[in-house]
């Protein structure tokens, strides 16, 4: 027998597509890239370029001379911080405030959302989500004369609706005690509504058939929520909780020098209003900046160590 050669077609190697450089891509998206310009260019002047300024904490700064010319002075700015005891008082102040902030402000926007989500009138709905965002637009100088108006010992609507109904008044505003509650109630009445935002928006993306299936199976409306709606929610409150710890360390100026008086210095001096009074009034432009740095330093540790808990917790950081 006559053996039959046969060949067989290696068949050649695909051709790997050709990376794509990055002009293509300008070209294919230059609208986009367009848009990204003033957002990018927001942040490059207002964010990155005053970094610069932060050197000013390691000078002697003058005015007059400048950055770059004021002579240099170390760390004896931070020395001369960590030895005032009002600073003590001050960043005990900002801690403790945006702990209560934390531990009353995180949940409540959890909690709106939901409810607003169980609501079944379109129109209720609709005019409560109104109603609960519109004193995130309210700037805190209005908030503080509706506070002063509502809880003032002498003219306030409270107090003086206890003293007509023969209770005895509440200091409100002038014991420190009840000036940090009352703070937090503010501030939890402030932001709640504007937080609900984004959980309604998470809520928005869970799937009705989940909530028709567990339906089916039974389950009432508090397991649907429990096993649906707050699952679903877990990757946004782990965000939103890293950033909010992240910022234990900052504290606006308004909030507190607003609603504060000088009854309640004990609670109400933090480090924002510790750095007009000493570092700005005192035009002592050294000292505020350093503690504006130490601020910073200890909000970046604390977004990566709650980052990496998270991490290791099996929840997904922020990167």
């Amino acid at each position: 027998m006559s053996e039959i050669a046969t060949t067989t077609k290696i068949p050649a190697p695909a051709k790997t597509p050709k990376k794509k450089n990055i002009i293509y891509y300008l070209k294919k998206d230059w609208i986009l890239y367009l848009m990204l310009l003033l957002p990018m260019a927001y942040f490059i002047i207002f964010k990155y370029i005053p970094m610069y300024g932060t050197i000013i904490a390691f000078k002697e700064y003058n005015p007059f001379e400048g950055v770059f010319k004021s002579p240099w002075i170390g760390f004896d700015a931070f020395k001369e911080i960590f030895g005032m005891s009002d600073f003590y008082k001050a960043l005990r102040n900002t801690f403790m405030l945006n702990l209560f902030d934390l531990v009353m402000s995180f949940p409540a926007p959890i909690i709106l959302a939901i409810i607003i989500n169980e609501i079944k009138i379109s129109w209720f709905k609709r005019t409560s989500q109104t109603l609960l965002y519109l004193p995130h637009f309210l700037s805190w100088v209005i908030i503080g004369g509706i506070v002063l108006q509502v809880f003032s010992p002498t003219t306030g609507i409270i107090p003086s609706l206890f003293k007509s109904m023969g209770l005895e008044s509440i200091a409100f505003l002038t014991e420190k005690w009840n000036w940090l509650f009352t703070y937090t109630g503010v501030g939890v009445w402030q932001s709640a509504g504007w937080g609900m935002i984004i959980y309604l928006a998470a809520i928005s993306g869970i799937s009705p058939e989940l909530y028709e299936a567990a339906e089916v199976d039974g389950a009432g409306r508090l397991r649907r929520i429990w096993h649906i709606t707050l699952p679903a929610l877990k990757p946004t409150i782990i965000v939103l909780l890293i950033l909010n710890v992240g910022k234990i360390a900052m504290i606006g100026f308004d909030r507190p020098f607003i609603i504060g008086n000088p009854q309640v210095y004990d609670f109400s001096e933090v480090i924002s209003t510790f750095v007009y009074k000493v570092g700005l009034q005192s035009y002592r432009y050294t000292i505020a900046t350093a503690i504006g740095l130490f601020q910073s330093v200890v909000g970046m540790i604390l977004i990566l160590v709650t980052n990496f808990i998270a991490k290791k917790s099996g929840e997904q950081g922020i990167w």
